[in-house]
């Protein structure tokens, strides 16, 4: 027997038995036996020729094998779940199903919302879930590789490849500007306030250039704590614009002038997932938000709060 003669249960399992940590939680998941699990597991290693849980006291974990395994399964399940609600939908255009969005902070408070409600408002049986995850290490992507997201909204390095086995696209090239608190008369000889999430490998070189840059004397969790602490005078911080979304009258913008950074945010998803309706559809909504057909007007007008974000899509396009 092969990984051909998978059942979908069997792949429920190692699913269960990966985030539940232990045979016995999965089984009380599943509502089965542990030994019925355990049986399972040992079928499915001997079809794949592979070790995939470590077994101890501390429960199971994956191995890499079983990681690959787990996040195979995972896409294979929604899988199943995408081709019973498209193929219902084929004679009526209906989309319906689960959609299930990772992105970070900022995207999740400012570029989702508005794509979401036009989404639902043409769809209404398309069941939306949204995780917030950090975009540090593998980030959004890693939770679509995973299998535990539909699509991801993700920052994108410029010209760099998209993760393996995952495609998608930009959706905007947000730039990145001065925040300081308002009316202060030397913003630049304010200390850093910074996050772990800021600046990425596409914005460093500029970012080493700037000699006025200080290294960060405060850390704060994530650009919200970093805009707080701004506003409350203790220093400067460098954000991007999906950051400044929400910031308050106690702050001031200051653009960095035309050679300032800037980040890419697109979204990711996988081949096969890219082909189902709901997925389409939100890609076509965030899409419809973002496309601009004149050149993009200056992210901040004079050095005053308010602005509008600066927004470019792609002529490149993955799915529709």
């Amino acid at each position: 027997m092969t990984a051909a003669d998978l059942a979908p249960q069997e792949l429920r399992i190692l699913v269960a038995v990966a985030d539940e940590g232990g045979f016995s939680a999965a089984a009380g998941l599943l509502g089965t036996t542990q030994s019925a699990v355990s049986h399972a597991v040992r079928g499915v290693e001997r079809k794949l020729g592979a070790v995939l849980f470590e077994r101890g006291r501390f429960g199971a974990r994956p191995t890499p094998a079983g990681e690959r395994a787990v996040a195979h399964a995972r896409r294979v399940l929604r899988m199943l779940q995408a081709l019973a609600a498209d193929v219902r939908g084929a004679d009526t255009g209906q989309v319906a199903g689960p959609l299930r969005v990772a992105a970070f902070r900022s995207a999740a408070l400012s570029l989702l919302p508005p794509a979401l409600e036009r989404l639902t408002a043409r769809h209404p049986d398309v069941e939306v879930s949204v995780s917030v995850v950090r975009e540090l290490g593998a980030g959004t992507a890693g939770e679509v590789a995973r299998g535990r997201a539909d699509l991801g909204i993700a920052t994108l390095a410029d010209g760099a490849p998209l993760p393996a086995g995952l495609v998608g696209d930009v959706l905007m090239e947000e730039p990145y500007a001065l925040v300081h608190p308002a009316g202060h008369p030397e913003p630049r000889r304010l200390p850093l306030v910074d996050w772990a999430e800021n600046c990425g490998s596409y914005t460093r070189d500029w970012w080493a250039a700037q000699e006025w840059i200080p290294a960060a004397t405060v850390t704060a969790e994530d650009d919200g704590a970093v805009l707080a602490m701004v506003g409350s005078g203790l220093g400067m911080a460098i954000m991007p614009a999906l950051s400044l979304a929400a910031a308050l009258s106690c702050v001031q913008i200051t653009d960095l002038g035309p050679l300032s950074p800037h980040r890419s945010v697109g979204y990711v998803t996988t081949p096969e997932l890219a082909a189902t309706g709901a997925v389409r559809a939100l890609v076509r909504e965030l899409r419809a938000l973002h496309l601009r057909t004149a050149p993009p007007a200056p992210l901040w007008k004079g050095a005053g709060h308010g602005g509008v974000i600066r927004s470019v899509v792609s002529d490149t396009r993955t799915s529709e």
